[in-house]
């Protein structure tokens, strides 16, 4: 048995045109352009690439992104007040504050300062909570580029055993919610799992994941998933990235997963390039909650 590899690179170029259709439309119905304004502090080269990717793929799809570049010794005060600034700009409609941030400066603190109706991540209390109730503003990126990739891919979740394994804010634990909701902006098909969440104290893992109709890992670790610990035909969603070696790798040992998997993502070219695409799609979304519906006399 050999896994179907599910393209995400593909599935993210149609989303892209997609969003590019959208963008046009509302740029010709209001004169408005989607705008995301980036704020990088210091000089990572992984979030330099990131935001520069990021910058790429706005303007490909008939948006702006505005970047303010700011230097590692930045004081939070200073990034507070840029944030405010933005968050008062009406022709910004999304902010992303991209992470890490240097040592000193508190992410919570940063993250909760962005307007929550322009917080495209979807990591706001506010936008968390909303989630939660099952009646999301935006939804968070990765999560929301999972699902599109079992969607488009024919692989519905309704009725079937989800295994998240990893409880991170950023992808675990909103992955967990929209998988368990009642309903999915993508259709009835996309929800209604029994979810399970797993995590580093979690005992006996590989009893867990070996139940999984559906296995999402995202626990950090390379090549963390072996073959031994998937149900022959489950479908496998690899999110995990790490260089070992200079060479990128995911959470899940793909040679020996492949074997046993019914469909898997691969690294790279599986969920990455959705998490753009998702994030386009806030950012749209957030331009289309804020601009009236006709443009002005």
């Amino acid at each position: 048995m050999s896994a179907q590899l599910l393209d995400g690179k593909a599935i993210s170029s149609q989303i892209r045109a997609e969003i590019a259709e959208e963008a046009a439309a509302l740029t010709a119905q209001t004169g408005v352009t989607a705008t995301l304004a980036a704020i990088l502090v210091g000089d990572d080269p992984a979030s330099q690439i990131y935001v520069r990717n990021k910058q790429r793929d706005c303007e490909r799809s008939n948006m702006k992104s505005v970047l303010h570049r700011l230097p590692a010794d930045t004081p939070e005060a200073a990034l507070l007040e840029l944030i405010a600034r933005l968050n008062g700009d009406p022709t910004i409609h999304g902010i992303l504050v991209q992470l890490p941030l240097p040592q000193g400066i508190s992410e919570e603190r940063i993250l909760d300062s962005v307007s929550p109706e322009k917080d495209v991540d979807c990591f706001h209390p506010t936008n968390v909570g909303l989630l939660s109730q099952g009646r999301p503003r935006f939804l968070p990126c990765t999560p929301h580029g999972v699902l599109q990739i079992l969607h488009r891919c024919g692989i519905e979740t309704a009725g079937k055993h989800a295994v998240v394994v990893g409880r991170s804010e950023i992808v675990g634990k909103p992955m967990t919610q929209l998988l368990v909701q009642r309903s999915s902006p993508l259709g009835p098909g996309m929800a209604n799992a029994t979810v399970t969440c797993c995590h580093s104290r979690t005992p006996d893992l590989a009893a867990i994941t070996r139940q999984a109709d559906v296995l999402i890992v995202a626990i950090g670790k390379a090549d963390f998933i072996t073959g031994d610990m998937v149900k022959p035909g489950a479908a496998v969603i690899d999110v995990g990235m790490n260089r070992v070696d200079g060479r990128l790798t995911g959470d899940v040992d793909f040679a020996s997963v492949v074997e046993v998997a019914g469909h898997l993502t691969p690294v790279p070219g599986g969920v990455g390039p959705l998490t753009i695409a998702m994030l386009l799609r806030n950012t749209l979304a957030a331009a289309q909650q804020q601009t009236p519906c006709s443009k002005p006399a």
